[in-house]
């Protein structure tokens, strides 16, 4: 059975004749799909999926909730030199999965992936919630969660709807085709694939950037075996912009950065990131770095709150990445140092802070509570030193050194005695 949306080409030798007029002669670059005849005589058929598909996949896409779809030839993203030298520099700091040499060679060739991959489809769907109140923000006796954590997790969403979207596709081809879908968990370089799909443009930040609706958006894709025509052939080019803007002379994002994690415009260095620091690093938190984390407890958004693109980021359309409460925002830090793996479990069973643990959320608070630096949180970190997880004790004795006071003393000095763990030892000798 042909697709409705398919237009069919044949060749032998030299000589093409073109079955479909209205869409006029193929050239080398048009997207073909060659096949050897079934009576072997070396007859090949070509097929192309013509513009009329991809108009509406983009439409069920924006149905579906995705505010831009790109599609590309599925083809290694032009950065790839640069994220092997980002590795070599070991900015990727503990993501040992970032280095996996499969992982790096399904980056290096999609078909790895999926056998057969010929069109990369990426959509963004904006998260950008309401504006809490400044003086909650501002409140150092709260903890600050990045914005696109404030409601529920967004890969269950992004990755329901990016299977529909899919599924459509696999109805519309009468099947013929394969598909993999990712939301943050695939082995591609999905910024670099998204700025190849015309979605935005690599700001100095390293995020993806659109000119007229900021950075603060998720990425999702489609890797699919079905040959689809580009979005860039589908819009004429009188209706796209000539050239995407670029951040210029603006440095905004490498300034305001307080840990410095940017050694040179377009690269981060994770290891120095507040975002990797709180849920990427699973293990303890540099002590030079964390007077400079201030209260973030989950992510940052300080890189993206300065860049003068987000000031057209538009309030996202979907509800559920609406904050439930101001708590989901700028949860007070006692709350947070107090939680058990229960209550942890229950209050966190939809958002994607769930995926870091009760153990790395407190340790986070810890530190937030230690830039704090008020004696009210003293009796329950002194409680904290008895946790049964040694990170926690570790950071709990650094927050208390943070604090001043005789009772923090007290309880690190009792610390100190009944204690056998040597990282947290140091972290008590360097506290008091």
């Amino acid at each position: 059975m042909i697709c409705k949306y398919e237009s069919r080409h044949y060749t032998t030798g030299r000589t093409r004749h073109n079955r479909c007029g209205n869409h006029g002669l193929l050239t080398a670059t048009d997207n073909l799909d060659a096949k050897i005849g079934p009576d072997g005589s070396g007859l090949v058929r070509f097929t192309w999926m013509n513009d009329e598909l991809t108009q509406a996949l983009v439409e069920k896409g924006h149905s579906l909730g995705f505010r831009q779809i790109g599609v590309i030839n599925a083809q290694p993203a032009r950065r790839l030199r640069a994220y092997h030298q980002w590795l070599e520099n070991d900015y990727h700091g503990q993501m040992g999965y970032m280095a996996r040499p499969d992982r790096i060679e399904r980056r290096r060739d999609l078909n790895v992936i999926l056998p057969g991959a010929r069109s990369i489809i990426s959509v963004t769907m904006d998260y950008k919630p309401p504006e809490p109140p400044s003086h909650l923000v501002q409140d150092p006796s709260r903890g600050r969660i990045s914005n696109y954590a404030w409601g529920v997790d967004y890969h269950m969403l992004m990755e329901d709807r990016l299977e529909e979207l899919s599924a459509w596709l696999q109805n519309e081809v009468r099947g013929d085709s394969a598909a993999k879908v990712y939301v943050d968990t695939g082995a591609i370089l999905e910024r670099d694939h998204g700025e190849s799909a015309r979605l935005g443009f690599t700001g100095k930040n390293t995020m993806l950037i659109h000119p007229r609706g900021g950075s603060t958006f998720f990425l999702g894709e489609i890797l699919t075996s079905a040959l689809l025509m580009t979005t860039a052939k589908l819009v004429p080019t009188a209706g796209r912009m000539a050239k995407m803007p670029r951040c210029g002379t603006c440095s905004r994002c490498l300034a305001a950065c307080p840990t410095g994690a940017f050694p040179a415009p377009y690269v981060l260095d994770a290891r120095r990131c507040i975002s990797y620091l709180t849920i990427e690093l699973k293990g303890w938190i540099p002590q030079e770095l964390r007077p400079m984390m201030g209260n973030w407890i989950y992510g940052c958004d300080i890189c993206q709150d300065v860049c003068p693109f987000n000031r057209f980021s538009p309030e996202t359309a979907e509800k559920a990445f609406f904050p439930i409460d101001q708590e989901s925002t700028s949860p007070q830090l006692l709350e947070i140092l107090f939680l058990d793996e229960p209550s942890f479990q229950k209050r966190y069973a939809n958002s994607p802070i769930r995926r870091i643990g009760r153990v790395r959320l407190v340790r986070n608070a810890c530190v937030a509570a230690g830039n704090w630096g008020s004696g009210e949180a003293i009796p329950v970190l002194a409680r904290l030193l008895h946790d049964p997880a040694p990170l926690i004790r570790g950071h709990a004795a650094w927050a208390l050194g943070m604090t001043v006071g005789k009772e923090a003393i007290r309880a690190l000095s009792a610390a100190s005695g009944t204690e056998h763990d040597e990282r947290v030892l140091m972290e008590i000798a360097a506290s008091h």
